[in-house]
C-alpha cells in the first residue's frame, strides 16, 4: 500500500475560508484526487508553514513513498516566519530523496528551496485558464508531460511566477504569459516534478477562485467588470457538469484536454508511475 505525505502551505484562515467556498482545503483536495487515483493508497496532510507545526526530519519524510506540495496564497519571496518554515520542510523532503510533485505555490516552494528565484508577476496575472502552454525540447521527451498534445490548456490561478530556476533545473513546458509552467529540479537527494497550474483542481474549484478574486482580476485588467468574472466562473461551473458538451467546448475556448478530469490529472498520474517505480 503507497504512503503519500500532503504538504498544504495555507495558514488556518486561509483554509478555513477555501473550505468555506470549496468545500475542502487544498490539502483536502490534494487527498481526494490521490483517493481517486489509488484508492488503496495512504494519504497524511501535515500543515508545516503552522505556528507549532510538527518538524519533519528527512527520516520522518522517509517513510513515505511520495510527496505532494499544494497551491496556497503564500509569497515565498516574503522573508515571515510561515515561509521560512514550509521552506525548512521542503528541504528536508529533498534531504530525504523521496519523490516529490507540486502546483502552483509548491512548484514555487521547491524552486526557492533549491536555490531559485519567485517573483510577483509584473503587470499580471494568470486566472481560470493557461493558454497554450507548450513543452520545450527537455520536456517533450520527460516522462511528467507524457501523453500531453504539442500545445495545452489547464487550470490556472496565480500572481507569482519562478523568475530563475535554480541549478541544474529542467525546464518542461512555457507558455507566453508565464516562461515557468513546468519544470523538473534536482536538488541534495531529491528530484521534485512540478507545474504552475494546477491538476489537481475540479472545475468548479477554479470558478470558486474567480469568484472570491474578481475585484483582483478586474483590477489586473483581466476583466471590464465583476459580472464578467461571476460569467466566466458560471461558464466553468457547466463545463464541471458536462465536461463533453461541445457548446461549452466552443464558448470557453478549450478541448477535451482541459474539459476532463482524467486528462488535467496526467501530470498527477505520470508522477505516480514514477513514484511507484523509484520505490
Amino acid at each position: 500500500m503507497p504512503r503519500y505525505l500532503v504538504a498544504q502551505s495555507e495558514l488556518p484562515d486561509e483554509r478555513e475560508q477555501r473550505r468555506a467556498r470549496a468545500g475542502k482545503s487544498a490539502g483536502e483536495t490534494y487527498k481526494a484526487t490521490l483517493k481517486q487515483l489509488r484508492p488503496d493508497a495512504s494519504v497524511d496532510i501535515a500543515s508545516p508553514a503552522d505556528e507549532g507545526a510538527t518538524h519533519f526530519t528527512a527520516d520522518d519524510i522517509a517513510r513515505f513513498d511520495a510527496v505532494f506540495l499544494t497551491g496556497s496564497p503564500m509569497h515565498v519571496y516574503h522573508q515571515t516566519p510561515e515561509v521560512e518554515r514550509q521552506l525548512d520542510f521542503m528541504r528536508s523532503v529533498f534531504a530525504s530523496g523521496v519523490p516529490s510533485f507540486g502546483s502552483c505555490a509548491g512548484l514555487q516552494v521547491a524552486v526557492t528551496a533549491a536555490g531559485g528565484k519567485v517573483r510577483k508577476m509584473p503587470g499580471r496575472m494568470e486566472a481560470g485558464i493557461a493558454r497554450r502552454i507548450s513543452a520545450t525540447a527537455a520536456g517533450r521527451s520527460h516522462p511528467l508531460l507524457a501523453g500531453r498534445p504539442a500545445c495545452w490548456d489547464a487550470p490556472a490561478v496565480h500572481g507569482d511566477e519562478v523568475e530563475e530556476l535554480p541549478p541544474g533545473a529542467i525546464l518542461l513546458a512555457s507558455s507566453d504569459v508565464t516562461r515557468v509552467q513546468a519544470a523538473e529540479v534536482r536538488f541534495d537527494n531529491g528530484v521534485f516534478w512540478g507545474v504552475q497550474y494546477h491538476p489537481e483542481l475540479a472545475l468548479a474549484e477554479i470558478a470558486s477562485a474567480l469568484r472570491a478574486q474578481r475585484n483582483d482580476l478586474v483590477a489586473a485588467g483581466l476583466a471590464e467588470r465583476e459580472n464578467d468574472v461571476l460569467a466566466r466562473a458560471d461558464d466553468l461551473d457547466a463545463l464541471h457538469d458536462r465536461p463533453d458538451n461541445p457548446a461549452l467546448h466552443w464558448r470557453i475556448g478549450v478541448d477535451r484536454h482541459f474539459a476532463e478530469e482524467r486528462l488535467r490529472r496526467l501530470e498527477i498520474v505520470n508522477f505516480l508511475e514514477h513514484a511507484a517505480s523509484s520505490a
